[in-house]
């Protein structure tokens, strides 16, 4: 298999785990700060738009212009991916400015739309949540331009340059949102949504930071980047017009990937309260919506890491396979692929479903219900990163008609399933929804993979029904563990439910590794290099 796959995803991986970890654990005193779900609510209710809007100014940029220059370096054409990077600077800065301009106008309209349905004696009025919103929207004038670079270094196969800008700016991000939110409320006594609005207006402090990190890579490795122009055939010459709707091709549904969670969630802002009334919940609507994009999705999205690195990894590596026209090593890759983001994203999900009550205790405080939506919501992660990466390899395979199909199929299952699934199961109602509408999603993107790549999923089908069964293994000693140790230990408060987590996951994670490593599987997975790990453990 090739090792700039495992190489590239290993470093992507390590960069992005690092982020979401960070991305999780300051929820602790952050919520602690603000006090509660419903201030969580007026957080999301800022940041989802923003992701949407975000998405939409890169417009896919990392994964489109990784996509663009790994083909034409693959002909050895690499002068026609260095003219798009000096052009789309300036492209990518307009774009920034108008999304910041567009957020920023559009932010009354979007805050009304949240908030109706919502009981009015305990939600937000619509001028504090347009302040959040308009807050976290100068963000949009940088993130653009650090996209761009971040892609230009993805379709050189750099990743390094990506993974540290993006720790870079979580950690800049969040210093700044603690501190701004802290100052606010406990020196200068101000209000929530002022501490709110300082806390998402730290996606700006963010990304300067990132862009800092991505100039001074640029500076380091701008000597062997124009050594490759040396080598350059010449013998393709793309206008900017061509290049630009080349370009528009591989990034609208790099969009539309890039947005699918957030869209999901939005039909959740959109919807939510209007349906929590009509059950006659609308008094606990806030709270409960803050539970489900907020504490419980902060959780389940961190197994999603390792698909979103192999995502960005996978991208140029299949193209360029697939324009060399070597189907067997695809082949590979993808093989590979599936199989290690089933082999470490299923056990994350199982073990934060069966541990839902302490994890949640854990981050947030004892919340008998935030546990039970958490429980329930955790499956879907693996969702999650199967489409990512089921998408991602549409992109490969110049298929991106489809991934747009799949996803617009996916949120029209969502949008017309949400409202009756609420009424009739409360928040869990959302959560099903929503893995209703990933699956068919997933779905047809698996049919369009068989159908125009070829690919034969047998060998995957096999290894995971084996990744399943390690996985039932390992979760009866947890169960039973679990059980146990609740004679001795109290998920009610946040330290007995620390202990309560290391032990189960020990337990967890010992077992599974025991079964990977005696089974062979891990071997095939990971390389030979587990075979000094088997010695040494005598398995």
């Amino acid at each position: 298999m090739s090792s700039k796959l495992i190489r590239g995803t290993f470093i992507l991986t390590l960069g992005t785990i690092l982020s979401k970890v960070l991305g999780l654990l300051y929820v602790i005193p952050f919520y602690a700060i603000i006090g509660g779900k419903e201030q969580a609510a007026l957080y999301q209710f800022g940041y989802v738009p923003y992701t949407i809007f975000i998405s939409i100014a890169t417009a896919g940029v990392p994964l489109a212009v990784s996509k663009y220059i790994s083909k034409y370096n693959a002909l050895e054409e690499y002068a026609v991916g260095r003219r798009l990077f000096r052009s789309g600077m300036v492209v990518m800065l307009a774009t920034g400015i108008f999304s910041f301009l567009a957020m920023y106008v559009l932010s009354p309209w979007f805050a009304e739309l949240v908030l109706r349905g919502a009981d009015s004696e305990h939600s937000f009025t619509v001028e504090d949540v347009t302040l959040v919103m308009r807050a976290v929207s100068f963000a949009l004038i940088i993130i653009p331009i650090m996209s761009l670079i971040r892609g230009f270094f993805q379709g050189h196969q750099s990743m390094g340059p990506s993974a540290v800008s993006t720790v870079v700016e979580q950690i800049a991000r969040i210093a700044f949102l603690l501190a701004g939110a802290y100052v606010v409320l406990y020196v200068l006594k101000g209000s929530v949504v002022t501490a709110i609005s300082v806390a998402t207006f730290a996606a700006f402090i963010g990304g300067i930071a990132s862009l800092i990190i991505l100039l001074w890579y640029w500076q380091k490795r701008k000597r062997g980047l124009n050594e490759l122009l040396e080598f350059d055939k010449g013998t393709i010459e793309v206008s900017i017009s061509d290049m630009y709707k080349e370009i528009i091709v591989y990034a609208l549904p790099f969009v539309l990937v890039g947005i699918a969670n957030p869209l999901f969630q939005f039909i959740d802002q959109i919807t939510f309260n209007r349906a929590m009334a009509e059950a006659g919940k609308s008094a606990e609507a806030l709270g409960s919506l803050g539970i489900l994009n907020f504490t419980t999705h902060k959780l389940v999205i961190i197994p999603v890491s390792l698909a979103t690195a192999f995502a960005l990894t996978l991208v140029p590596l299949v193209t360029e396979s697939y324009v060399k026209g070597d189907r067997q090593i695809m082949f590979r890759q993808l093989n590979q692929t599936f199989q290690v983001l089933l082999f470490i994203t299923m056990p994350a999900a199982i073990g934060l479903a069966l541990l839902a009550e302490p994890m949640y205790t854990a981050f947030y405080g004892y919340d008998e219900y935030g546990a039970q939506v958490l429980r329930t919501y955790a499956p879907v992660s693996i969702l999650f990163a199967l489409y990512a990466v089921t998408a991602a390899i549409l992109q490969g395979i110049n298929e991106q008609r489809y991934t747009i199909l799949s996803l617009l199929t996916g949120l029209l299952v969502k949008l017309s399933l949400n409202i009756p699934l609420i009424k009739a199961f409360g928040t869990e109602g959302a959560v099903y929804a929503t893995a209703l509408g990933y699956t068919v999603s997933i779905m047809i993107n698996f049919f369009v993979i068989k159908r125009f790549a070829y690919y034969p999923f047998k060998l995957v089908v096999r290894r995971s029904l084996l990744i399943i069964i390690f996985n039932v293994l390992m979760a009866v000693p947890v169960f039973f563990a679990y059980k146990g140790l609740l004679y001795l230990l109290s998920p009610e408060t946040r330290m007995q439910s620390v202990l309560l987590i290391i032990a189960c996951a020990g337990i967890g994670g010992i077992v599974y590794a025991y079964l990977g490593l005696k089974s062979g599987l891990a071997d095939r997975l990971f390389g030979d290099r587990l075979g000094k790990i088997k010695q040494k453990l005598r398995i």
